[in-house]
């Protein structure tokens, strides 16, 4: 019997590239799930596309608070209209409690422009960025979905593994600790409020176009949770990409990769609520 793992592509509707990539990944049944950037101005056009996937793959909200735009002005945070690099965005949730608050507001607007365009509750959430991790970002998520998804129905993403998982797997492994660190604390936190995570986390890459993808992704299949989750980043590349992010070069390189992929065996493609 095949035992199933979630494949997550992050940053859809960050731009056409990008989106096109995963649209095509998941008609060829190449993704599991995917994450939204609904504050993205491609969301509103590629909603529909997406939508036509509920029900062969899990669809959710890749919670964006530091690229392009936010969908409503944040003074403290955004004040030149244009969200903050990690770092400060970090710094600003941390000491300011008006920030918090501006966060919350636009976190609670992402998942309600998901809502408004697909009809439907987000299968997930998790954070560009990991974003939704950090101190003074993490409470007002994991109050979001334990107010308003109660039943469980909507998991979140905890982007940590165990120490031993990660180094087995050989690929990113001083990134994917420091991603893990962050991540403290946020299965009890949930676990309080009744909220579902994965167990099992891969897909931390180096971003290196010159590395072997495919030879990636087995690895990231090293030692896999109960309930484990492997993100990824395809897309195909345009002017507004190199723009807008620094993750370029390698992503068509995943995208060939993923195309080509198939599970090894005992494991197979699932949505996360086949993994029990």
């Amino acid at each position: 019997m095949s035992r199933g793992f979630v494949l997550c592509a992050d940053d859809f509707a960050m731009t056409e590239g990008v989106s096109r990539s995963i649209l095509e990944l998941l008609d060829h049944g190449r993704l599991s799930a995917t994450g939204a950037m609904t504050n993205r101005p491609h969301w509103l056009g590629l909603a529909g596309a997406l939508g036509a996937f509920a029900g062969r793959a899990d669809l959710g909200v890749h919670l964006n608070l530091t690229c392009g735009a936010p969908l409503a002005p944040m003074p403290l945070v955004a004040p030149g209209g244009e969200l903050p690099a990690l770092r400060d965005l970090a710094r600003l949730a941390l000491r300011s409690a008006a920030a918090r608050r501006e966060i919350a507001a636009e976190i609670a607007r992402q998942v309600d422009a998901f809502a408004q365009r697909l009809g439907r509750a987000p299968d997930f959430l998790d954070g560009h960025q990991h974003v939704h991790v950090l101190p003074g970002v993490r409470r007002a998520v994991l109050d979001l979905v334990a107010a308003r998804y109660p039943g469980g129905e909507t998991y979140l993403r905890d982007p940590s593994d165990s120490v031993a998982a990660i180094r087995s797997r050989g690929v990113a492994v001083g990134k994917a600790l420091v991603i893990a660190g962050l991540a403290t604390g946020l299965r009890r936190a949930a676990s309080r409020r009744g909220i579902v995570l994965n167990r099992g986390f891969s897909g931390v890459s180096p971003f290196d176009p010159a590395r072997d993808f495919g030879a990636d992704l087995a690895r990231f299949l090293h030692r896999p949770g109960p309930r484990h989750l492997v993100m990824c980043h395809p897309g195909f590349v345009d002017d507004e990409l190199r723009r807008l992010d620094p993750v370029v070069a390698t992503r068509p390189v995943e995208h060939a990769a993923l195309m080509a992929f198939r599970p090894p065996e005992g494991l197979a493609l699932s949505r996360f609520r086949d993994l029990g």
